[in-house]
């Protein structure tokens, strides 16, 4: 079986819950909205982060797995964040319709790309 692929993100992220989105240029950049009942969650560089948030925590890194991923693949991000876990790492993950996103802090992305290249995963 060939490894993985995980691809580096090269930005700093912003993980924030604002009330809304209308403002947002989402003609560029990286952004991942999510809206429930109760909150709208926004996942964006930290340098386009807006000025007014309800809850902010910067600090992130992100890793994304190659896709697109079939939807018939299964342990995929379990696998992954079991790994982490292991390794005391913590994650926040997103995913969209070709892949998934995984943030980890800052401080400990080296940490967690070296642990994750010596359990088989390979890293570009």
């Amino acid at each position: 079986m060939t490894a993985m692929v995980l691809k580096r993100m090269d930005r700093d992220l912003t993980v924030c819950k604002v009330r809304s989105v209308g403002d947002l240029d989402l003609s560029q950049g990286f952004y991942f909205i999510a809206r429930t009942e109760e909150e709208i969650s926004l996942v964006c560089e930290t340098d386009r982060t807006p000025e007014v948030t309800d809850a902010r925590e910067d600090g992130w890194k992100a890793f994304r797995i190659q896709g697109p991923l079939d939807f018939s693949l299964i342990g995929i991000l379990s696998k992954i964040s079991a790994i982490l876990a292991e390794n005391q790492i913590g994650i926040f993950a997103v995913s969209t319709y070709n892949t998934d996103y995984i943030l980890v802090r800052k401080e400990n992305f080296e940490r967690a790309m070296a642990v994750l290249a010596e359990n088989g995963y390979e890293i570009h």
